[in-house]
């Protein structure tokens, strides 16, 4: 009967901003499924495909050259894709990630390849960092999982991290990424992502009218007795309230564009990259 009750409060939808109760970066087999999407060349699930990497470094290196922006500092780098490109454009590279297979990945990656990248087991959110670097990038609308009060700490950070004339480099989602609300389910007989025993995997899309334009993409994983909640939140972006958000921290300039590789900025597309100056 308590399973059942458990059960029966996930089937409501969660208040907003409701935390996960399963572990997720750092679950042993959660992790790894996530290390092969990233690792993927045929998928962007978790990270673009590698010619979209490819476009995209190349357009950083034009906006913000390494013989002048020498120092970078790649927010949730994963498993280096971007780092390790990052690197042999130029750049003096730093990595973050809170995923402890993704830098054990990375450290490899980089030690076989003779890579001077550093890379740190760590959230991004406790980074404390001054006047050290020229770029930040924070790349596939990261940013927005993040509730408005973090992302505000998150933006002091980055701030204070940058040095003088250094940019910010983000992008986000736009309202054509809104899903409509949902609700399925399925029997993985042999395991799956969420987990790696047979299991019932009750998948919820929720739409919140509040003023960040917030989705919910909830799956709630049912195995031999046991109930994980992965709550995985979302923010929606016009241009202007990403300006509104990301101005106000500090930056004296700033460029948008479609996407971060340099595509022109358009009303129909999906994601909004800003470069943001400090």
């Amino acid at each position: 009967m308590l399973m059942i009750s458990q059960l029966s409060d996930y089937l409501k939808k969660p208040q907003l901003y409701a935390p996960s109760t399963g572990e997720f970066w750092n679950d042993t087999h959660i992790s790894k499924g996530m290390l092969a999407a990233h690792l993927n060349p045929q998928e962007d699930a978790a990270t673009r495909r590698p010619e979209f990497l490819d476009q995209s470094v190349q357009w950083i290196t034009q906006i913000a050259p390494p013989s002048q922006y020498k120092s970078l500092l790649d927010l949730g780098c994963g498993p280096g894709l971007y780092a390790e490109r990052f690197h042999n454009a130029g750049y003096s590279v730093t990595g973050v990630d809170f995923s402890k297979r993704s830098i054990a990945y990375a450290k490899e990656h980089a030690l076989l390849h003779n890579s001077a990248i550093r890379y740190h087991y760590q959230d991004y959110m406790t980074i404390e960092f001054t006047d050290q670097f020229d770029v930040i990038t924070l790349i596939y609308c990261d940013y927005a999982v993040l509730p408005v009060t973090e992302r505000q700490c998150l933006l002091k950070k980055v701030y204070q991290a940058l040095r003088k004339n250094g940019k910010f480099i983000v992008d986000v989602f736009t309202p054509l990424m809104r899903n409509k609300e949902s609700r399925t389910w399925k029997y993985c007989e042999e395991g799956g992502f969420w987990c790696e025993k047979p299991h019932i995997c009750l998948e919820s899309v929720y739409q919140y009218d509040d003023g960040d334009a917030t989705e919910l993409r909830q799956c709630v994983v049912v195995s031999d007795g046991a109930i994980s909640c992965y709550n995985i939140w979302d923010h929606f972006f016009t241009k202007e309230k990403l300006l509104s958000e990301i101005i106000p921290a500090g930056f004296n300039h700033f460029e948008l564009y479609g996407d971060v590789a340099g595509k022109k900025l358009s009303d129909q597309g999906k994601t909004i990259c800003g470069v943001f100056t400090k």
